[in-house]
């Protein structure tokens, strides 16, 4: 990032944004054939949260594409069983429901090529159902792959950052699916931001802007299973869904890279049998929508046992309690992600650019080519929302000598980091 672009972002730390974008989609998407300059996707999709597509240009090296895909353009299914044979891995059934998802089981990596093939042989159908390779971790299984690397445009990722820190998760994903295998109607995980690589295959994506879910809704207040379905039709159990936009709708082919934005709800169709590589990320662009979202999801848990509010000490810490159990983070936490992001760059602020050649590892490639500018950027949108949690009445009641840090000391060296670039 330059430093004009940092001045013009500062204006945006604090200007509120307006979540539930009730706008209607249009109907196409911007495409990005060649190189662009880091800052216009930072300005143009990552600021103002657009969707857009990356051409086949930006996957041709990867090694996965040349090493896990035939002349033919199909999965190299003999390939990929000398690479992960046994390996378990997450398969879904799409036959099946589960509450809004599909039903998962673990299976050895080799049984699940064995199906495939059979599925693709008997015309893609299966008495076992139609499964599909979903949400598996190939990158923390397998972390000298070496079979793909994640573009600039979406390096500032603070949600693989605190997972890889803390040695507990993360949100990089491999999918493989035969043709007619899809994913239901949903928005992604902490209402992150998603980018996902066709390997091969293509895939057909429903995209609906911030907000439009809300007329998506069963009289129940469910969100859709499948915006496709006949039953949206019925007045009395969808009451609102002739008021929702029509979704934009993507075809995607093999080698193409789509960026969506923070809370667009999608469905994913694979078209082909087709593999994908996915991230789930978040960095200081979205951060704020993070934290409305969380901020939701705590009303809902304190709503659902209000009743229990009176009779309980311990009330307000059971209901952070459910809420990471339903979400996978609480506040105490949020506020641990906010400090590792926070110490990361004033780390990095501190040694640049004097002991710039000591700041080694995979997060040094990352904030060495944002730049100290970025890095002044993501301190900024850490001060502002900790600064509004500071403010919240449920944060307030947390046991802030519980954290490993002081909230008020923290934002000092963050202020002070800062003073460097500005």
């Amino acid at each position: 990032m330059d430093r004009e672009t940092f001045h013009n972002c500062c204006s945006l730390v604090k200007m509120p944004r307006q979540i539930k974008q009730q706008h209607c989609s249009s109907h196409f998407i911007e495409y990005i054939e060649k190189e662009i300059p880091y800052t216009k996707f930072f300005k143009n999709y990552l600021i103002p949260n657009h969707p857009c597509m990356f051409s086949k240009r930006f996957t041709e090296d990867w090694n996965c594409r040349k090493n896990w895909v035939t002349d033919e353009g199909k999965p190299n299914f003999q390939r990929l069983l000398h690479e992960f044979d046994d390996t378990p891995v997450p398969v879904a059934n799409c036959n099946a429901k589960e509450y809004n998802s599909n039903p998962k089981q673990i299976m050895p990596f080799k049984e699940f090529i064995q199906y495939w093939r059979e599925y693709i042989q008997n015309g893609h159908s299966s008495p076992k159902g139609c499964l599909y390779l979903k949400d598996w971790h190939m990158h923390r299984n397998f972390t000298d792959h070496n079979n793909y690397k994640t573009p600039i445009y979406f390096s500032s990722d603070w949600l693989n950052e605190y997972w890889d820190t803390i040695e507990v998760d993360d949100y990089r994903f491999v999918y493989m699916g035969p043709k007619g295998s899809w994913t239901p109607f949903h928005a992604d995980v902490f209402r992150s931001y998603s980018w996902s690589a066709n390997i091969c295959g293509r895939k057909k994506w429903l995209l609906y802007p911030p907000g439009q879910e809300e007329f998506l809704r069963d009289c129940h207040g469910n969100l859709a299973y499948d915006v496709t379905a006949p039953v949206l039709q019925d007045k009395g159990l969808y009451a609102q869904f002739e008021e929702a936009c029509q979704p934009l709708e993507i075809i995607q082919e093999a080698g193409e890279i789509i960026f969506v934005p923070s809370g667009w709800h999608h469905q994913v169709y694979n078209l082909e049998d087709t593999i994908s590589i996915n991230h789930n990320w978040l960095n200081g662009c979205n951060l704020d929508i993070m934290w409305e979202f969380l901020q939701e999801e705590l009303s809902s848990v304190q709503r659902e046992i209000e009743e229990w509010r009176d009779t309980m000490d311990t009330w307000h810490q059971h209901c952070q309690v459910i809420m990471k159990s339903c979400t996978g983070i609480d506040y105490g936490e949020f506020a641990s992600f906010l400090k590792t992001i926070a110490n990361n760059r004033i780390s990095f602020l501190n040694s640049c650019p004097r002991n710039a050649d000591h700041y080694q590892g995979h997060l040094a490639e990352s904030l060495l080519a944002l730049g100290p500018h970025h890095a002044a950027f993501d301190l900024q949108r850490v001060l502002y929302i900790f600064e509004s949690m500071l403010n919240n009445e449920d944060f307030k009641r947390l046991d802030l000598t519980a954290l490993s840090f002081k909230p008020e000391e923290l934002l000092q060296e963050i202020r002070d980091a800062i003073r460097i670039i500005v």
